[in-house]
């Protein structure tokens, strides 16, 4: 079974990818983050360099922990940057064509036993490692938004991924201090197959006019024990992001909760996209990609 030392982050510049390198990082690996833009990685650097800051005031995080942490991060601009990568994580546009694509130019990028990860949260496995040459080395490492806070990691085999890419890929996630399940590749996993359809509920319960969004939140948190309301997760993970997720999964399932709502569409119009925004369902004070 190969060891993995050497992490790399494709889309390191969105909110998703930041976090994982973030994971990465924080748990000893070199990591090398990439995005096509510059600007979204400086940006990316400052936000993560904050959080950071921020770990080690809270306690979490040592002074000498959070200066190994950023030192051992790397950025780049060219995707050749990941070329001595043991294991690449894709966090780019939740699209099929453009996830495929990826991993078919990280073929040639990349040695032959570096192993793929695709952080899709809906589509196929197995469709995504078929624009590979080597399948077998494809695997679904699905975290969950903030990835530097949530332990959770779903973790789906392809129909052709083999065991020792998925028990490496699995065992690395442990090391670093997650918590991985096994799925089986199937449309939204566990999580967004029950989370996506919920959230829209949420919406369209505000769209009805049954009653405020913070009253909502506030009825689920109290009734059911979430940290966090269905509207105030929607607003984290941004609702343009929700329509991504919902057109996405809707005609896979055909299923009609899973249809985004009129509402968001015209939130995500309105450029009210959340915290990145600075106002989705509530309002927020700044603009920091971790929401800070």
């Amino acid at each position: 079974m190969s060891e993995i030392r050497t992490v790399g982050i494709c889309g390191a510049g969105g909110t998703m990818g930041a976090g994982i390198a973030i994971v990465a990082a924080r748990a000893g690996f070199t990591t090398i983050s990439y995005d096509r833009s510059e600007e979204a990685l400086e940006r990316s650097r400052k936000d993560t360099a904050a959080f950071i800051g921020k770990s080690v005031e809270r306690g979490k995080l040592t002074p000498e922990e959070r200066d190994r942490t950023l030192d051992a991060m790397r950025t780049t601009t060219k995707l050749e940057g990941l070329g001595q990568c043991d294991l690449v994580i894709e966090a780019v546009f939740e699209e099929l064509s453009v996830k495929r694509d990826l991993v078919r130019t990280l073929d040639a990028v990349c040695d032959a036993s570096t192993i793929v990860a695709s952080n899709t949260s809906t589509l196929s496995i197995t469709e995504i490692a078929a624009g590979s040459k080597r399948p077998d080395k494809v695997v679904g490492m699905h975290f969950c938004l903030p990835a530097q806070m949530m332990k959770l990691i779903e973790m789906s085999p392809g129909l052709l991924t083999s065991d020792e890419t998925f028990q490496t890929a699995w065992k690395w996630t442990e090391k670093c201090g997650q918590i991985p399940v096994k799925t089986q590749d199937k449309p939204g996993f566990i999580l967004n197959a029950l989370l996506v359809p919920f959230n829209n509920d949420a919406i369209r319960a505000v769209e009805a006019g049954v009653a405020e969004p913070a009253d909502i939140d506030k009825a689920l948190r109290a009734a059911l024990g979430y940290k966090m309301g269905p509207l105030e997760l929607i607003d984290l993970i941004g609702l343009d992001t929700q329509v991504r997720l919902s057109e996405a999964f809707y005609p896979i399932t055909l299923d009609g909760r899973a249809a985004a709502p009129p509402l968001l569409r015209r939130m995500v119009a309105a450029g009210l996209l959340g915290r990145k925004s600075g106002r989705g369902f509530f309002r927020y004070e700044g603009e920091a990609m971790f929401g800070a």
